[in-house]
């Protein structure tokens, strides 16, 4: 007989110890799984967590010991303040494991900052998250918080290690444009396409040099690509030129050091117009790919569905950037436990709606919770 999905859910959790004194009330494998139900449906706090328990109670124990009934909204503040993020999120990727498979894989890489989740009395900051994105499976496959007094670019390598890299194309905005992070991917057997900004000073100069230039681009031979976009009274037109060229790449290795892998230079033009209102922006890459123009520009389009249909959709259906959780490690859990609902709903796809739907679906129709559970 098939076991029901609430106890699969409690085996990934299981390895989470209990960082309370024994003499506790309530079980914390029961405290983890009564908020992860509620999240998918629709509670975005403790207090919420809490009603959502106390009104699913019958429901809640066919499986779980509940021996003191449901928690309190403080138990669960205090106790999510306590769990070790690191053990939270080895769950969380043993529960990706289990419903996803990356083969060929585009990951795109980037960071959000929970701005609310920041606490001035105690001179504590906003949370910063770096997560890795699946443009294929639209899923979170993993996460890494940005330390105090640091930067993303201690948080990404730490990141790429949580990951199987291999086969994979990793994209990055311009903080991951390091030798070293590049150095990494190449190492895990994946390719990489990151992003110059001006304050990389020589490196974004030569790129963009090369091709301000429309000689030099015809003496790079460059690979070329367009595309336009019409929707909605709304024109999109996006250009891409790509190059190899050996002297420009051996001058990068002479003057700027060695940039593992590294094959092509980029330029991205990207045009919208909207009724008699038109706005442009150029950006330049460097990529460990070869310069495939039309590739390369739908990778780097693609890199911005973590914005589109992960940071957004965080702020919007799940309230992320209003949440007030601030207590000790309870905030970097609780995103953790974000993306592994919005993973849970994503993958869920009988009915077709957005993501803030699913999750009022999922409180309102038990049927419907345990397709969610079931992916």
């Amino acid at each position: 007989m098939a076991r029901h999905p609430v106890e699969k859910l409690k085996d990934h959790f299981a390895n989470v110890e209990d960082p309370r004194s024994d003499n506790v009330s309530h079980h914390l494998i029961d405290i983890i799984t009564i908020a992860i139900c509620a999240l998918i449906s629709g509670a975005d706090g403790w207090v919420e967590i809490e009603t959502y328990g106390n009104a699913k109670f019958w429901w809640f124990k066919q499986f779980l010991k509940l021996p003191h009934g449901i928690p309190s909204h403080d138990t669960f503040g205090r106790v999510f303040a306590v769990i070790d993020p690191q053990q939270f999120r080895e769950s969380f990727l043993r529960c990706v494991q289990a419903i996803t498979e990356l083969m060929e894989e585009h990951i795109a890489i980037d960071g959000k900052q929970l701005r609310r989740s920041h606490d001035r009395a105690n001179n504590k900051a906003a949370l910063h998250m770096v997560s890795a994105w699946s443009s294929k499976n639209h899923i979170v496959l993993g996460q890494e918080k940005v330390r105090d007094k640091s930067n993303e670019i201690i948080a990404i390598p730490a990141l790429l290690e949580l990951l199987d890299l291999a086969n994979c194309l990793i994209t990055i905005d311009a903080m991951g444009c390091q030798t070293k992070i590049a150095q990494k991917i190449i190492a895990s057997d994946a390719n990489y396409v990151l992003a110059l900004k001006k304050n990389q000073g020589t490196l974004y100069e030569i790129v963009e040099v090369l091709f301000s230039d429309p000689d030099e681009i015809q003496v790079a031979n460059c690979d070329y690509h367009k595309e336009i976009n019409k929707d909605h009274g709304r024109i999109e037109i996006r250009e891409c030129w790509a190059t190899n060229d050996e002297q420009y790449l051996k001058y990068i290795e002479q003057e700027l050091g060695h940039w593992e892998g590294l094959q092509s230079l980029i330029m991205v033009k990207s045009e919208r117009r909207i009724n008699a209102i038109s706005s442009s922006k150029t950006r330049f890459y460097i990529s460990s790919l070869p310069p495939d123009a039309e590739r390369l520009l739908h990778v780097i389009r693609s890199h911005w569905g973590i914005e589109n249909k992960l940071h957004w959709v965080l702020d919007m259906s799940f309230r992320e950037d209003e949440s007030r959780v601030r207590q000790g490690n309870a905030t970097e859990n609780l995103a953790i436990m974000r993306h592994l609902c919005l993973n849970l709903l994503k993958k869920e796809e009988s009915t077709k709606c957005g993501i803030k739907a699913k999750r009022l679906k999922a409180g309102w129709d038990m049927n419907y919770l345990f397709k969610v559970l079931s992916v």
